[in-house]
């Protein structure tokens, strides 16, 4: 290959969050996604440190999907002197100005709480990792759209080809095609986050092209989700028994996607009469609510049928008692609900955000229940009352976990072992795929053994590694 072409690695490597990726090809330096590290206070001072480049040395910046995991850093990058393009498609540019605002709100936020708390024990302030104004400036390096299945040049001999994920809405995988010295052309493909191949609404993924380097995530490559419709009918099971003890429902959820697919099966459930006509759902989210109303706007990553539909007016998440709760004095209010609320708020794996109020109100109640409907990466306490946390600390106290609890996986919007398997199968055979996105004991290790035992060449590389490509 061409003098220079290499990959590197700069976050989700052995981990689930921060993914970023470094192609350097023909001359260009392309990045692939840069996310912000979730979980505990180590990988909180993560997102504090070096990318591991010089930011202004990057050319492009090609974003998979809107997810906080996978763009959440960009306003960083930029602040540090990124002056490249960002290419992605129309759903995620218009998802990602929603995350990205919401995240510098969030940070400053809790630089402001930080900062009251060291005033006070004479330590001095504390300083956000990024502001309103850096995330603001970031939009100004949005530049070319990508539309699904049409390549667009970065430089000559080097293109990029966005295929459906079906992820969320707008994600994308990413084949880069450059050239050898001698003209032979090579291809890498970037899985970004995979979605299952049977969605309600979103598109399937699309296969992948064939490829010579895959770069591929692995988030739950040690196992099968549960079937689809056992998951909605458990989902229905814990309101009703919930509602019967006299408790609400909590369902800490991401604002993209996963929300979205919960207010579909809750009107599925209204109108099948599953659920009850009544049933009081209150979206407590600022951003998921934004992010519903963005789904309207882009048929194009909807199933044809559901898109043909939208054009006659059918709203998917259309609910008789839905109430959109945007202020905070709503959400405060919301905890004079004893009984008979289902509250949908983020962050899906409760490290910020408004469910956090609500888990202080409601996960010490027998009465009450808490629903996961996604992934929760080590180290958050989603994880921490999943694997049976007796107490979890909120706000400084602790708070006893007495309502039941609820994990349903089937929601998950991540491909699960078969379909990576059948989302791998179509790269042919490359020569090495590398995995990452993956905890390096369960879902990343699992998946390596099977696809080394039909024959690949496997690498799970660690955050810093860097392969030449030849």
């Amino acid at each position: 290959m061409s003098a220079g072409t290499a990959l590197s690695f700069h976050g989700a490597a052995r981990e689930v969050t921060g993914s970023c990726f470094l192609l350097e090809a023909e001359g260009k330096r392309v990045l692939v996604d840069c996310g912000m590290f979730q979980g505990g206070p180590q990988l909180a001072k993560a997102n504090e440190s070096d990318f591991g480049f010089d930011p202004a040395s990057i050319d492009f910046l090609l974003l998979t999907h809107a997810h906080l995991d996978h763009c959440g850093r960009i306003p960083l990058l930029v602040k540090r002197g990124f002056r490249g393009e960002i290419i992605t498609t129309s759903a995620t540019r218009e998802l990602a100005r929603i995350v990205l605002l919401d995240s510098a709100h969030l940070q400053q936020e809790d630089a402001e709480r930080a900062a009251r708390y060291r005033r006070r024990s004479g330590s001095g302030d504390a300083t956000p990792l990024y502001a309103m104004t850096d995330a603001l400036r970031s939009f100004d390096f949005f530049g070319r759209e990508a539309n699904f299945d049409r390549p667009i040049s970065l430089a000559d001999g080097l293109d990029a080809t966005f295929t459906s994920a079906g992820h969320i809405l707008g994600a994308a995988s990413i084949a880069i095609d450059f050239s050898t010295a001698n003209g032979h052309r090579r291809r890498i493909v970037f899985s970004g986050d995979i979605g299952p191949r049977h969605t309600e609404f979103l598109s399937d993924p699309v296969a992948p092209p064939d490829a010579d380097y895959v770069v591929m995530e692995t988030t739950y490559g040690d196992r099968r989700h549960r079937d689809f419709a056992a998951s909605v009918t458990e989902l229905h099971t814990a309101i009703t028994e919930t509602f019967a003890r006299g408790g609400n429902v909590i369902i800490p959820s991401f604002a993209l996607e996963r929300t979205q697919d919960v207010l579909y099966q809750l009107r599925e459930g209204v109108e099948t009469g599953a659920l009850p006509r009544h049933l009081n759902v209150f979206l407590d989210s600022p951003m998921a609510i934004s992010a519903t109303e963005v789904f309207g706007r882009h048929p194009e990553c909807f199933k044809p049928e559901v898109a043909r539909r939208l054009a006659r007016g059918f709203d998917p998440f259309f609910l008789p008692h839905l109430h959109f709760v945007r202020e905070a004095a709503g959400s405060m209010a919301l905890n004079n609900f004893e009984s008979g609320a289902v509250i949908i708020a983020g962050s899906g794996m409760c490290n910020g955000g408004r469910v956090r109020h609500h888990l202080k109100h409601n996960l010490w109640r027998r009465q009450s229940s808490i629903v996961f409907v996604g992934f929760a990466a080590r180290g958050t306490p989603a994880r921490q009352i999943i694997d049976g946390a007796k107490t979890l600390n909120l706000f400084g106290q602790p708070v006893a976990i007495n309502a039941a609890i609820y994990t349903i996986n089937g929601f998950s919007a991540h491909a699960d072992r078969d379909d990576l398997l059948a989302w791998h199968k179509g790269c042919g055979s490359p020569k090495r795929t590398f995995l990452v996105h993956g905890e390096p004991e369960r879902g990343l290790r699992a998946f390596a053994e099977r696809l080394t035992r039909q024959g690949h060449k496997v690498s799970g590389p660690r955050n810093g590694t860097r392969v030449t490509l030849t």
